[in-house]
């Protein structure tokens, strides 16, 4: 098995507290170190005693560390046989496990070029730039530890906080027990760079020891679901990426047979596990038309294990497969079936099953229930459709990390871009899964992360 040790100011750490990490076969692949409370707190106090690297030697890490963890043996792992590992952990089909991990290589690399596009632009990055002298401003960090408790639905996640690296904070990961191989490899690859031990550190720990992380740091960036939105919603100190509940709006100017490739890949891409996959569509007319052709397309995708190279939809231990069929069967009560929880199990020859598509359609959404219904999101592709009507209006696409609107209506768009709890408007022919360097995912790492003081000098 491979050993992920923990990762620490001092150093490697193994522990004799170890977490068996099993593929979706049931198979034990990984011995995970679990460390207590007391080095969590010591490893952040360590953190507070250091400086931030200067800005040159910071960006030239970022970059040699992108290098590092394309190109490198890490854990006895290289990159191809770190990405194969992943996979059958996190049940995400290779190819997708292969896209997000290298979308993690070009983060890193850009990591500066990102924190810069959220930088006021009437604010020095340093104090000791020339511009100072009748800037007025200084672009600074809110605090000096970051903790992030990572999501294990993908590499693609890790791309985010080494952008904290980049504005000086040092950062305390805690990695999640469902794929800890990226997190571990990116440490590793970003102390090889240039980074020293206490710049960032590797915490697996259980969840005392992750509270503790979160109390000790002095601002913190978590992931995980409605419970945890809930846990840390008083919490200002607390960044969190919850669930994205992502949807297609389509109004009646718009032939929806214009957009169906988009909508089916903002549905199934990625496996239909990342939170910018597409939960709902709403359509300004008669939406049965419009789902069955998504059944149709959906309905084509083979059931396949996460190694083969055709994979596109996640794979699941067969019992966890059949608890999550279970609980989609009861939130679909008062929806009507097209693919259905009764279809969405495919057991696998090696232990596991793959997780079909789901689609249900759902009646006018105009109460409190049928709104939730929208909100339902599971990890694999499973959509619910809808009708829409102005006079229904925007309750139903609150709360949404990203709305793609297939619209002509420019006040509809506006209406959208004011709702504050939209935090993406898409236009057009683009997927809810679409990213870029520079388009925030849930407003700029840095909105967070930074504030800007007043400052002149000589």
């Amino acid at each position: 098995m491979v050993c992920l040790d923990a990762l620490g100011p001092g150093g490697e750490y193994r522990t004799r507290n170890r977490e068996v990490v099993m593929s979706t076969a049931g198979e034990p692949v990984a011995a995970l170190s679990i460390v207590p409370s007391l080095y969590v707190s010591r490893s952040i106090s360590a953190q507070r005693k250091i400086r931030p690297l200067p800005v040159a030697q910071r960006e030239a890490a970022l970059t040699n560390a992108a290098d590092a963890f394309a190109s490198t043996v890490i854990a006895e792992l290289d990159f191809d046989t770190y990405v194969e590992l992943a996979s059958r952990i996190s049940g995400l089909p290779i190819a997708v496990t292969r896209a997000g991990a290298n979308s993690v290589v070009r983060a890193v690399a850009a990591a500066f070029d990102a924190v810069r596009l959220a930088r006021p632009t009437g604010a020095a990055f340093d104090w000791r730039e020339e511009n100072t002298r009748n800037c007025g401003a200084v672009w600074t960090r809110r605090g000096e530890v970051l903790a992030v408790q990572a999501a294990g639905n993908g590499p693609g996640i890790h791309g985010l906080w080494p952008q904290a690296l980049a504005l000086g904070y040092r950062v305390a990961v805690r990695p999640s027990c469902r794929e800890p191989l990226t997190a571990h490899r990116l440490v590793n690859a970003l102390r090889q760079a240039g980074f020293r031990p206490e710049d960032v550190v590797y915490l697996p720990t259980d969840h005392r020891g992750a509270d503790e992380i979160i109390r000790l740091a002095d601002l913190a960036m978590v992931y995980g679901g409605q419970d945890v939105v809930d846990k840390y919603a008083n919490d200002p100190r607390v960044l969190v990426n919850g669930p994205g509940r992502a949807k297609i709006l389509i109004s009646a100017d718009r032939d929806w047979r214009d957009y169906i490739d988009i909508i089916v890949d903002s549905i199934a891409s990625l496996g239909g596990m990342a939170c910018v996959n597409t939960t709902a569509v709403l359509y300004e007319g008669d939406p049965a038309p419009l789902a069955a052709a998504i059944v149709e397309r959906l309905a084509r995708i083979e059931p396949l294990p996460a190694h083969d190279e055709r994979a596109i939809l996640p794979t699941q231990p067969i019992d966890a497969a059949r608890a999550l069929a279970g609980y989609l069967a009861i939130n679909a009560a008062g929806t009507t079936a097209l693919l259905g929880a009764d279809q969405v199990v495919a057991p696998l020859s090696d232990g596991c099953a793959a997780l079909r598509p789901a689609v249900h359609l759902v009646a006018e959404p105009d109460s409190a229930t049928l709104v939730d219904k929208l909100n339902v999101e599971l990890p694999f592709p499973c959509v619910w459709i809808s009708p829409w009507s102005c006079s229904v209006g925007l309750e139903p696409l609150r709360r949404s990390l990203v709305v793609t609107a297939i619209t002509g209506e420019e006040q509809l768009i506006d209406d959208l871009l004011a709702e504050p709890t939209i935090s993406n408007v898409y236009s057009g022919h683009h997927s809810t899964c679409y990213a870029a360097p520079d388009i925030p995912h849930d407003g700029f790492l840095a909105d967070a992360l930074m504030r800007t003081k007043g400052f002149i000098r000589d």
